[in-house]
């Protein structure tokens, strides 16, 4: 390893850290109350991951410190040399990560990603068809608490009787609709997305199709899930919860990227290209660039495909330990990181059972389901995710015991209420115990983390 002790780059980061421990303690005991907790407990949040120190070590640096907006070789600020690089490589890596002919790897979030989407390719009032938030969209695929639901004629598709897309209803509402934009994907959806059918319906519609994969990314870049690459108009993800990387985002696109936008001149590759800059974002936050450019580096390694094959292994094991303890689980099963369960069956809410879990060091989320009677502050459902349990290298059989805690916990609490609720003292610290011991038999190892020093 070289001697990194002459960096600059290096002793600006220590300077930084050493700076923050003795001028601000107050701060820097948050933050490594944090460090701690995110080490001690048992997380399985479906829309997290962790990011290795390299990456977190990207979004530290220098590079914060430069403003500019546009793009490399066409910056409105000087002073651009080095950072156009970082930008460029950033995009040949989400390119080659994803298969696609155009990355933009300039948003901030996946939100913003797809409001770049929705507001360059739609005009107010257009007909936008997505995945009803309650069926496991996301807010910013037209829900009226987002602006896509706000500004454009919102159309929702829902799940079947089994709990999958149901396309007859996706058909009907398109025919019925013609929407000019249609979403596929979703945030909480555990089966595999036919991206294929989806866009022969937007053709058959004279739609654009864009898919959010924000989810499933990272097992879109294993090649254990299929591609919308070529298949989506448009295609989007956050950069944090399944790349392992920077909160950001990107916009990705394959053989459409050169096409015409339907009604326009431009093609697809120059609307997105300008719909970020200027026309929903400024300056870029090239420090979040950097580190999305070293996430998307890490997940091109040999490693980062069997961490995805431990995600898949995990999420399947979990929701088998689950259906044995005699849980709902939807759909009867997932084909992705994502368990979705049902708590309504056991006398719990969502709310009840994300705090009683909380309390015992394991970290999950509330979630609506199809029917829920609950609004999303409540809920019926729980939302698990095995990201995190990944990255801590957990094979089955530690995934098991982390349903069996999980089992532990909902079996003992007693609900007095919607939101109310008791567990035992007892039962509660016997399960942080064992959660201790977990957390300490399977420390967090992010892609690329290596070894302590």
């Amino acid at each position: 390893m070289p001697d990194m002790s002459s960096s600059p780059l290096a002793s600006y980061a220590q300077l930084g850290i050493r700076q923050l421990r003795e001028e601000d303690p107050e701060l820097y005991d948050l933050l490594e109350r944090e460090h701690r907790r995110q080490s001690e407990t048992l997380a399985m949040i479906a829309a997290a991951s962790v990011a290795p120190p390299s990456v977190t070590a990207c979004e530290g640096t220098v590079l914060g410190n430069v403003t500019t907006e546009g793009y490399p070789g066409a910056r409105f600020h000087a002073g651009c040399e080095v950072v156009d690089e970082v930008e460029r490589l950033a995009v040949r890596r989400a390119e080659a990560a994803f298969g696609a002919q155009y990355a933009n790897v300039q948003p901030h979030s996946g939100s913003t990603a797809n409001q770049a989407v929705l507001f360059s390719l739609l005009e107010p009032g257009d007909v936008l068809l997505g995945m009803e938030l309650s069926a496991g969209g996301h807010l910013t695929h037209g829900s009226r608490a987002s602006v896509s639901g706000r500004y454009f004629t919102s159309v929702g598709y829902g799940t079947d009787a089994s709990g999958l897309i149901d396309f007859a209803e996706v058909e009907r509402l398109a025919r019925e609709h013609r929407p000019k934009l249609i979403v596929c994907g979703a945030s909480a959806y555990p089966r595999t997305i036919d991206f294929a059918r989806f866009r022969a319906v937007a053709d058959e519609v004279g739609a654009v199709l864009l898919a959010d994969i924000s989810h499933i990314s990272g097992l879109v870049v294993a090649g254990l899930h299929p591609s919308p690459i070529d298949l989506a108009h448009v295609t989007t993800t956050s950069t944090y919860k399944q790349l392992y990387g920077p909160r950001g985002g990107l916009i990705l696109m394959g053989k459409d990227a050169g096409t015409r936008v339907p009604g326009s001149r431009r093609t697809f590759a120059e609307t997105l290209q300008s719909a970020v800059f200027p026309f929903v974002q400024g300056t870029p936050q090239l420090q979040a660039i950097a580190a999305k450019g070293r996430a998307l580096a890490l997940a091109a390694e040999p490693a980062f495909k069997e961490l995805a094959g431990r995600v898949l292994d995990g999420a399947a094991t979990l929701a088998a330990a689950l259906a044995a303890a005699g849980y709902h689980v939807l759909t009867g099963g997932t084909d992705n990181h994502m368990v979705l369960v049902d708590v309504s069956r056991r006398g719990l809410t969502g709310i009840i059972a994300e705090q009683a879990l909380e309390s015992c060091g394991i970290i999950v989320n509330k979630n609506k389901i199809p029917g829920d009677p609950h609004g999303p502050g409540v809920t019926s459902g729980l939302r698990l995710g095995t990201n995190l349990l990944a990255a801590r290298g957990m094979e089955e059989d530690a995934v098991r015991r982390c349903a069996a805690l999980v089992d532990r916990v909902l079996s003992a609490v007693r609900a007095t209420g919607t939101r109310e609720w008791h567990l035992d003292a007892a039962v509660r610290a016997a399960v942080r115990a064992e959660v201790a011991e977990l957390c300490a038999l399977h420390p967090l190892s992010p892609p690329g983390a290596g070894s302590p020093a």
